[in-house]
């Protein structure tokens, strides 16, 4: 909290997310993603870096599904309701919906949560068990402590492969039918993923989302096609904050040393909820000519009002930032000007701007023959500082 300011702020007037630019790198309910941190502020770019493959067209599922018609398991494992109800969907449409569900009635059904547990049951089916933390860990304690060998296990992934389940299950004796109600394919554009992940390393992303493994597997690995993945890394690990929907999704940026942000339950709804939470702590508030002045990625808040800032005037912004209070010259903000610049005047035309996207022309201040300064307040007490602006997540 910031002491002794004369300006007012009103935080409850401006969504927690405004001012903020977050990257969305999701296929399968991207749109409902991108709705949720719209209407809480913030700025989406969406760059999938996956496609996923049709049901009713996965040979994989068909054949995986004939299977266990052939040879029903003992105990099939439901990880996600839509996944569920899309696989009994796509068996009706092959013809074989009602002989796979009664092969699945015939062995015990687990509900990795409440959504698995509806889609069972909405099939006809009745659920023996669920977790009360909705986790894959704990379904899998729960068959390792009741005892799987020689049993047939059918695991139904959820978009990604559940290698530790998998092997545990077969080392504990069980044999184990993976059943991929859908699967993740590169995208057939990667236009708009490369256009993401060079707003990534351009500065203009402030949040990256994953909500799957193999999709921040993906961006990486078009990353290092395109010669990118050093400095797509670097960034990664420094001013950007990466959101993942849970452990299993930050499993492949954890493996290169890349710190991610996760809910508590790895839920869409939770994720975002996480995000409101820690990316205004990543502000930088300073006391400012008697006002309080907030940075945001792309925006200014002054006292709590939100003010937009176009690029230029975020980038001097930011210089003059990284010592308020002290006069910055204009060469050095020349060469803060995104694209460069050919002479100061340059510098005197963005400052203008700036004052005037500010909307206080007083919070900038002009040094003579020197260059210019934030107009610090240095009785107004501690500044405090959040991550994206130097300090830590």
């Amino acid at each position: 909290m910031i002491v002794a300011v004369a300006g007012k702020r009103d935080d409850a007037a401006v969504p927690a997310l405004a001012g903020f630019t977050v990257g969305v790198t999701a296929a399968r309910r991207a749109e409902e993603l991108t709705t949720m941190l719209e209407r809480r502020g913030a700025v989406v770019q969406h760059g999938p870096a996956l496609r996923i493959v049709p049901l009713a067209d996965d040979t994989q599922l068909l054949e995986s599904t004939r299977a266990l018609i052939a040879r029903p398991p003992d105990v099939t494992v439901a990880t996600t309701g839509i996944g569920f109800r899309g696989w009994i969907e796509a068996a009706d449409g092959w013809g074989l919906g009602d002989d796979l569900v009664t092969v699945l009635g015939k062995g015990a059904v687990l509900a990795r949560g409440p959504k698995a547990r509806g889609a069972i049951r909405a099939s006809g089916l009745a659920d023996a068990w669920s977790p009360e933390s909705e986790s894959s860990a704990e379904v899998l304690d729960h068959l390792l402590e009741s005892g799987v060998d020689g049993l047939r296990i059918a695991v139904q992934l959820h978009g990604e492969p559940l290698p530790d389940m998998v092997e545990a299950l077969v080392m504990a004796g069980a044999e184990v039918v993976e059943v991929p109600v859908y699967r993740w394919l590169p995208p057939q554009d990667v236009t708009p993923l490369d256009r993401l992940t060079d707003a990534v390393l351009a500065g203009g992303v402030d949040i990256l989302t994953f909500t799957s493994a193999p999709a921040a597997a993906s961006m990486l690995a078009r990353a290092d096609e395109r010669g990118l993945r050093d400095p797509l890394l670097a960034a990664l690990r420094g001013p950007v904050l990466v959101m993942c929907v849970g452990p299993v999704t930050a499993a492949p940026l954890q493996d290169v040393d890349v710190p991610t942000v996760q809910p508590h339950r790895s839920r869409l709804g939770a994720m975002v909820r996480e995000l409101e939470a820690v990316a205004p702590a990543r502000a930088r508030w300073l006391p400012v000519a008697g006002h309080v002045l907030e940075l945001r990625g792309h925006a200014v808040l002054v006292d709590g009002s939100l003010r937009p800032v176009p690029p230029t005037g975020m980038a001097l912004l930011r210089v003059l930032a990284r010592r308020p209070g002290r006069v910055v010259a204009r060469a050095e903000l020349l060469r803060a000007l995104p694209g460069g610049g050919h002479d100061e005047h340059a510098v005197e035309t963005a400052v203008a701007r700036l004052r005037a996207a500010l909307g206080e022309p007083k919070l900038v201040q002009t040094v003579v023959k020197r260059g210019y300064r934030l107009a610090l307040d240095p009785a107004a007490g501690p500044i405090p500082i959040g991550g994206h602006c130097g300090g830590s997540r």
